[in-house]
């Protein structure tokens, strides 16, 4: 997970951004999916870089909005979000609890590396890839072999 080095505005503004839920997975925050990259604060104005989980999300302009909107919300009305083309994304990014999230929530697993990642439901390491791409180009859908759970896995 990348660390942001927090001045009190910074997390001031990292405390509003962990609120913000991905669309695609409400109750998951977009700081859980290791979405955020850097807060700066000059004042009154904030900045926040966002990294897509890849640049053809279309959930993209709902993500800048939502984190425009919630903290011009929360006091802080110069505010913009971009997002950057550097560093790529990776699972990696997401937080302990936005995997436990995922998985309890939504069925969704999380490969780090090239292991196969525990299933969400039963947490044994038997998941396997039944295609590729999934409803998002992030995603491959799987079945645990242990349970016969289906699910997505985010790689």
């Amino acid at each position: 997970m990348h660390v942001i080095e927090t001045s009190a505005a910074t997390a001031s503004v990292l405390e509003v951004l962990a609120r913000v839920d991905d669309p695609e997975y409400p109750g998951v925050s977009i700081v859980d999916l290791g979405l955020v990259e850097s807060v700066d604060v000059d004042g009154g104005r904030v900045t926040v870089g966002l990294i897509p989980t890849f640049l053809g999300c279309p959930a993209l302009a709902i993500i800048r909005a939502d984190v425009e909107r919630a903290l011009v919300d929360a006091g802080w009305p110069d505010a913009s979000a971009e997002f950057l083309h550097s560093p790529v994304w990776t699972p990696e990014r997401i937080t302990d609890a936005g995997r436990v999230a995922l998985g309890e929530g939504f069925t969704v697993a999380v490969q780090l590396g090239e292991r196969s990642p525990p299933c969400p439901r039963c947490g044994v390491a038997a998941v396997r890839t039944t295609a590729l791409f999934g409803s998002m180009r992030c995603r491959s859908v799987a079945r645990c072999d242990a349970c016969g759970e289906p699910l997505e896995v985010i790689r």
